[in-house]
């Protein structure tokens, strides 16, 4: 297949100007920092937590800087997939929490327990009391597993489960299981939610790996691939769902639409899926399994959900261009937490970020914020062991690619692979520094 990088050399200078692209900042390090006594807590020590405490680390002089949560490792979560594929080990895809942190700023090894957004103060698990002049909510999300009748965490690995999403010693037990199905062959249920998710493109990379690692096993002819998902498009993106639809078909993967995964029996290898004329069974030799995802807790506890919008997921309720809450000026919502119609990625944080910086640093200088969250969004969509098209889009499902003329989005190209494979953690890792 042709691609447009005739040379190594070409292909590394890109990978060099994605990288220089990836630390720009120095220009922001030269800015005049802002002296302010102000109380900043941050909810959540995932990438958008890390990388906001960074960069205000260098904005703010004097600041007192809280950053609040329990998890000792931190999960580079695009690598999952990769893990669940048998691609990288679990321990490519965690470090400890502390190493990204700057200096200068406190870490509470608790969870949050309660936020009280009229008294400014946030409560720890211990009954610690924290005030606030400022704070962001950037816990991630949770994973309702309860809400998979039959289902537990312990069975992934076994009985032909895989759920990847769990975290990485999941994500390794779901190779477990689907390397046995890609040897074997059989029938293999891939699902995704009814609720918004982190990554919405994972559920088909998966589908996509697995077909492909069997086929290069020589096993085609003994496995079929379903993929059954309550939504009724294969993606958000309409020209992206249209070109997912072209290669299942290409590939003889069967798709189910209005399906939701609700039960499973474990024992007979039988999933059951709710769907619009009732509840349909299907069974499997391999089933991945992908839960509901909901706002945490202390979230929705403290008031802060959308009242009328995505009320069983209890999202932050925030301007989806600011990211700014619309009742409690001084708080905003930051990563998967956020309520925004999209934007639960890692390259939406990476994007995401500056934005809060901005309105937080511009609140305390009063002055107005310039920075504005378009939803950009992407997606390296893996379609097979060394290819991948690199799909990003904004709100209004606007593609926007990032390198016009060299990286078509809707093809399936080396370069793109490398770009997931290669060049996003160096990235990423960039953007946990601040310097992204």
């Amino acid at each position: 297949m042709h691609h447009p990088f005739s040379t190594r050399r070409q292909f590394l200078g890109l990978l060099a100007g994605g990288t220089a692209v990836a630390t720009l900042g120095g220009a922001e390090d030269a800015r005049a920092s802002t002296r302010t006594k102000a109380r900043i807590v941050i909810i959540g020590a995932g990438a958008g937590g890390t990388a906001l405490a960074n960069r205000l680390v260098r904005r703010l002089e004097g600041a007192q800087i809280t950053l609040i949560d329990p998890r000792i490792q931190h999960f580079y979560q695009p690598g999952l997939t990769l893990v669940a594929a048998g691609l990288k080990p679990a321990s490519y895809v965690t470090s400890p929490t502390r190493d990204w942190l700057p200096r200068g700023i406190s870490l509470i090894a608790e969870k949050a327990a309660a936020i009280d957004p009229v008294a400014k103060t946030v409560s720890t698990d211990s009954g610690q009391s924290l005030d606030y002049d400022f704070l962001v909510v950037a816990p991630g999300l949770v994973l309702d597993h309860d809400a998979i009748e039959g289902f537990s965490l312990d069975m992934v690995g076994t009985k032909g489960i895989g759920a990847l999403y769990a975290g990485p010693e999941y994500a390794a037990k779901t190779w477990q299981a689907a390397s046995q199905f890609t040897q074997v062959g059989g029938l293999g249920v891939f699902t995704r939610p009814a609720t918004e998710m982190k990554c919405a493109g994972a559920p088909l990379k998966h589908t996509f790996l697995i077909d492909d690692i069997a086929r290069r096993a020589g096993n085609s002819g003994k496995t079929k691939i379903h993929y059954a998902a309550p939504q009724g498009a294969l993606f958000s993106v309409p020209i992206v769902a249209e070109k997912v639809r072209m290669l299942f078909d290409e590939r003889g993967i069967a798709s189910h639409s209005h399906h939701t995964l609700k039960a499973i029996d474990a024992e007979a290898k039988r999933a059951t899926f709710a769907t619009a004329e009732g509840t349909t069974q299907i069974d499997y030799d391999y089933l991945h399994v992908i839960p509901p995802q909901r706002a945490p807790e202390v979230i929705r506890q403290s008031g802060l959900s959308w009242a009328d919008k995505w009320t069983d997921q209890g999202w932050v309720e925030c301007d989806k261009h600011s990211l700014r809450h619309l009742r409690y000026p001084e708080i905003w919502a930051l990563g998967d937490v956020a309520g925004v119609p999209k934007g639960k990625t890692a390259a939406s944080v990476k994007w995401q970020v500056p934005v809060v910086e901005d309105g937080l640093v511009s609140a305390i200088e009063g002055k107005v914020p310039t920075e504005t969250y378009n939803g950009y969004t992407s997606c390296p969509m893996i379609t097979q062991v060394g290819r991948a098209m690199l799909v990003e889009f904004d709100y209004d499902n606007n593609l926007l690619p990032s390198f016009p003329g060299l990286i078509a989005p809707l093809e399936e190209l080396w370069i793109s692979w490398l770009m997931k494979e290669v060049a996003l953690k160096a990235t990423y890792n960039a953007m946990l520094r601040g310097r992204a």
